[in-house]
């Protein structure tokens, strides 16, 4: 009888523990890598959108975006793919000023990150910082990706 009993107990507390542990989640937690992914896949998706001209739907994938890439740079911080990201969310929003601060922290972490100075370089493009955007495809140099080309090509159109 006392064993039947236990039995019951501990299955009764087993049960309980893999009820309460799986979660809903519902509860607003998210994992570092979840905000994160969320933040990518909404950057990619605007930028499909602007390619097809769709820009006030794109801008608010961006705005979207940046919410989530915050979240992950405030619970994993300095991750310089995710200051890339918020870098460029934060371009395509307007913010040339803050676009520019994520991503020379991105380049404090990874001099040599391949996003950061090829976004880090248009961004001097766009801003009439022809001599910066050289200096970033010179860290570029070498890399033998597309985004040294597609900078040049930037570049030499400006």
């Amino acid at each position: 009888m006392l064993r039947s009993f236990l039995i019951i107990i501990f299955f009764t507390f087993s049960f309980s523990q893999i009820c309460f542990s799986a979660g809903t989640g519902d509860s607003g937690s998210r994992s570092k890598a979840d905000y994160y992914k969320k933040g990518a896949d909404l950057i990619k998706a605007a930028k499909k959108l602007d390619e097809k001209g769709k820009t006030k739907k794109a801008l608010k994938r961006y705005e979207r975006a940046k919410k989530y890439l915050l979240r992950a740079n405030k619970k994993n911080p300095n991750k310089p793919d995710t200051l890339n990201y918020l870098g460029y969310a934060t371009r395509k929003l307007g913010d040339f000023e803050n676009a520019e601060k994520y991503y020379l922290q991105g380049l404090q972490i990874d001099p040599k990150h391949i996003g950061i100075n090829e976004y880090l370089g248009e961004l001097y493009v766009k801003t009439n910082r022809i001599n910066l955007a050289k200096e970033r495809l010179e860290v570029l140099n070498g890399c033998k990706c597309e985004e040294y080309d597609e900078l040049k090509e930037l570049i030499e159109k400006n």
